[in-house]
């Protein structure tokens, strides 16, 4: 395949959970020739599938996935080991002659990798983070939210309030360098080091909540609840970040005793949506998205070839060589 520039090919799929990524994605890796590196920052954990949506590997269809188990619940994960990691498999995949390809809904990992952002966070202050967390404890997550609400509006509104790890971070940026995160964030290069196709999939907003109920009772069926309690088990407590994630915070409480199961689904698909609709804010935001509407998802061959056709125009190919023809 031929390049458009000497920086290397990267063709990265964004989109709020449950607007159909993941077929899709199958069905552009076969076109392209693509290997897919996981662009979701939970999915790298291990015994967490159900909830992180992860797909199995029967259903890969042959193709490559990375940063998918590769780690333990109970590691410390970093968007700047993400960004490190995937700009190695970029480089390895390249060398094999297929083509990289991310796909995920984490904003802030996604857009690391795609623009090079450099991670000068100022050190580390664990004073300050143990005073946050005393505060956490003795207040509750809210108010830690509210402290990080005054200091650094932007990044209160990509956190959520359980997301105590990364508030507390936050705050520690400000408390160590005197500029909040965010103005950080918005002063990174937007130049890519690659030669970059970027596609974003949106919905008509009912549709998307929908299909999220739909994934969340489908969650339930394959045995969430059981996935969780295994986990606990297995001594992974309900503290760890990766137990803050969605579908598992809010099923820990019914297993704690602190809600009923409906309660605990219902407040689940509450915050997927509110989850979707941040993703969404982050995205829009993104510059140089190619935005595909998958509202009409029963005609999924429009969509794909409308896709298709982005890529081989961005990259200079030709689809009669490419691994698969459209539709």
């Amino acid at each position: 395949m031929p390049l458009t520039t000497n920086r290397p090919r990267l063709l990265v799929l964004v989109g709020p959970t449950a607007v159909g990524k993941t077929k899709l994605s199958l069905e552009i890796a076969k076109t392209f020739d693509c290997e897919i590196i996981s662009g979701d920052s939970m999915q790298v954990y291990r015994m967490m599938d159900i909830g992180t949506a992860k797909i199995p590997e029967r259903e890969r269809e042959g193709i490559a996935h990375h940063m998918i188990d590769i780690h333990d619940p109970d590691d410390a994960f970093s968007v700047a080991e993400f960004q490190a990691r995937c700009g190695a498999l970029i480089e390895e995949i390249g060398a094999r002659g297929k083509l990289p390809f991310i796909v995920g809904g984490t904003g802030l990992y996604v857009e690391s990798v795609c623009y090079g952002f450099e991670f000068t966070e100022g050190g580390s202050d664990e004073a300050f983070r143990q005073r946050q967390a005393d505060y956490a404890a003795r207040f509750g997550a809210d108010a830690l939210h509210a402290k990080l609400r005054e200091t650094d509006p932007a990044s209160a509104q990509r956190l959520h309030p359980n997301d105590q790890r990364r508030i507390i971070r936050a705050l520690e940026v400000y408390h160590l360098t005197g500029r909040t995160l965010s103005e950080q964030l918005a002063a990174q290069s937007k130049q890519s080091p690659y030669d970059l196709c970027i596609i974003g999939l949106t919905m008509d907003r009912q549709m998307l909540y929908k299909r999220i109920e739909q994934r969340v009772d489908e969650m339930m069926e394959q045995g969430l609840v059981e996935e969780v309690r295994r986990l606990l088990a297995r001594g992974y407590g309900s503290d760890l970040v990766s137990m803050q994630g969605l579908g598992y915070k809010e099923i820990v409480l019914y297993l704690q005793g602190k809600a009923e199961l409906a309660e605990a689904v219902e407040l689940l698909k509450r915050n997927t949506r509110r989850f979707a609709k941040r993703q969404l804010s982050w995205f829009r935001h993104m510059n140089d998205i190619h935005w595909v509407d998958m509202t009409q998802v029963e005609n999924f061959s429009a969509p794909l070839s409308t896709i298709r056709d982005i890529i081989a125009g961005k990259f200079q190919l030709n689809l009669e060589y490419t691994s698969e023809q459209p539709n």
